[in-house]
């Protein structure tokens, strides 16, 4: 299965809505008389992570080849 460019692009744009979204909701002042279900920070930290993923998969796609480093690898 390959993940096209079109599909990661939808991806990102999906991935920063749900970023500012969760972004937006950590800064609301907290109600000490509700009870937060959502950790919105940890939101946030899967965002990122998404995102980095999708930067290196965008490094892929645009070389044509999967970037393996430098190292010489394993004898």
């Amino acid at each position: 299965m390959e993940l096209s460019l079109a599909a990661t692009i939808v991806i990102l744009v999906v991935t920063l809505a749900v970023l500012a979204y969760a972004s937006w909701r950590h800064r609301q002042p907290v109600d000490l008389l509700k009870i937060r279900l959502i950790n919105y920070g940890l939101i946030q930290l899967l965002c990122v992570f998404v995102i980095l993923v999708l930067g290196a998969h965008f490094v892929t796609l645009f070389v044509g080849h999967p970037v393996t480093g430098q190292g010489q690898g394993t004898p």
